[in-house]
């Protein structure tokens, strides 16, 4: 068969559509007049509102900026930063152990462990610190030494609010245990890795994932739950703004300065825990 032939005989190349003559539709975007109009409205009041506060010579921002970074303030904001730290520090080491003692093969430990987290939420912060500032009624003397002169505010400060976040960090550790795939650990265990390799290279970094959001919630109602302590005298935030304005009287410059420090401490906590976040998040979902 000749050349000519099979090039007779080939399909013809497809080429461009021809044109119908018919012009496409052209899509038009349906007004959005109500959103416009309450996102207005929403910026007005918001405006109004931030105009009301900055001119209302009530606030006495004057004052505000004078203790802003006084001496006293600062050292109740440091006592405030040290009592979170080591707060959390402890109610997670606890906390961990409380889970693993919950997800073990034993029932008494499995039984301790759910009494130890259901007492613990079941009573009020408040009333905790209460009962282990007035401990020295039920036990005088403690190992030979006076009960009261053993327990000094601080120290019970971090006993209640460490038994407490506890309770509450042991849920968040056994959820993280719990979300992480069966198969991987039995996976790991079919390697021959260790118990401890276990935990430490398959278990606890995708169970972070699931640990750390609620863990920084937990810091940043840890950091603010602080403030509580001002009830039985520890000098905090909160009860240093409170020794200055029962001898001044200006209440709200004073509480506006303790609100101040409040949202920046918890906003750059914020940021931190969205990087952490996002470290922990890494080869599961995309990063935006």
């Amino acid at each position: 068969m000749s050349s000519n032939t099979l090039a007779k005989s080939a399909p013809a190349a497809a080429g461009p559509p021809a044109e119908t003559g018919e012009a496409h539709p052209r899509i038009v975007r349906r007004p959005r007049t109500g959103q416009w109009l309450a996102a207005v409205v929403v910026l007005v009041l918001l405006a109004l509102a931030a105009l009301s506060v900055i001119r209302n010579d009530a606030f006495q921002w004057d004052v505000v900026a004078d203790y802003f970074t006084s001496a006293s303030v600062l050292r109740g904001l440091g006592l405030t930063l040290w009592l979170t730290a080591l707060v959390m520090a402890l109610g997670f080491a606890l906390g961990t152990l409380l889970a693993v003692m919950r997800l073990s093969a034993n029932p008494v430990l499995r039984a301790v462990s759910w009494g130890y987290v259901w007492l613990f939420r079941s009573m009020p912060i408040l009333v905790q610190l209460l009962f282990w500032f007035n401990i020295g009624a039920l036990y005088p003397h403690i190992l030979g030494i006076r009960t009261v002169d053993l327990f000094g505010p601080v120290t019970v400060a971090i006993i209640g609010l460490t038994l407490h976040e506890a309770a509450y960090a042991a849920e968040v550790v056994r959820g993280g245990i719990l979300s992480v795939d069966r198969g991987q650990i039995e996976a790991a265990q079919a390697l021959g890795l260790s118990r401890l390799r276990r935990w430490r290279r398959i278990i606890l970094p995708q169970a972070m994932r699931s640990i750390v959001p609620p863990a920084g919630n937990m810091l940043i109602g840890t950091l603010k739950g602080t403030s509580i302590v001002s009830v039985i005298a520890v000098q905090d935030l909160l009860y240093s703004v409170q020794l200055v304005y029962h001898r001044t009287y200006q209440v709200i410059p004073m509480l506006l300065v303790a609100t101040i420090w409040y949202v920046v401490v918890t906003s750059l906590l914020s940021a931190g825990q969205f990087y952490v976040e996002r470290h922990y998040a890494r080869g599961s979902e995309r990063t935006r």
